[in-house]
């Protein structure tokens, strides 16, 4: 299925009725984004048929097995971004979303679901924005005493130039 705006009438009914749950799939393969996603979104959306709900899919790569016709109940071959998101859950009202099996792209929009109160299921969003955010992964492991190697945020050539004068290469 895709999502339009504007449209007069759903060629579909929504159940409303809790027993549904939202996979967000791994999008186009890249960096970040790979076949393991794949494989974790399909045993997701397989765990959900065994916990007794329907599945539902979003996933825009027709490269994968997220996106065969028979994999889930219903498959929304869209976009993974927050507004789209959000237009298939305010549509789905389903029990809950499963973020954490596609990868970057969904990680990415963990926070912002959580913002809008989406129904996340499984790794919490501030715990996925606590693995994601380096600096507050880097003072995890400080609090932790777990050594790192040395890294910084920078954003201009020069901060560049001096920080690998203070830790060589390679880096």
């Amino acid at each position: 299925m895709y999502v339009t705006y504007n449209g007069a009438e759903h060629d579909i009914e929504f159940n409303n009725d809790d027993k549904s749950v939202i996979v967000l799939g791994s999008g186009a393969y890249r960096i970040g984004s790979s076949v393991e996603f794949d494989w974790c979104s399909v045993n997701a959306v397989n765990t959900i048929h065994k916990e007794g709900y329907r599945s539902i899919m979003i996933n825009y790569n027709p490269e994968t097995v997220s996106t065969d016709y028979d994999t889930c109940d219903r498959l929304y071959f869209d976009e993974l971004t927050f507004e789209r998101v959000m237009d298939i859950i305010d549509l789905e009202n389903p029990h809950g979303v499963v973020v954490s099996m596609g990868g970057q792209i969904p990680n990415n929009l963990a926070m912002k679901l959580h913002g809008q109160n989406a129904p996340i299921l499984g790794t919490s969003p501030l715990k996925i924005d606590n693995a994601e955010d380096r600096e507050k992964f880097s003072s995890l492991l400080d609090r932790l005493k777990v050594d790192q190697p040395r890294w910084a945020r920078l954003s201009t050539i020069e901060e560049i130039h001096k920080f690998v004068e203070v830790v060589g290469y390679p880096c």
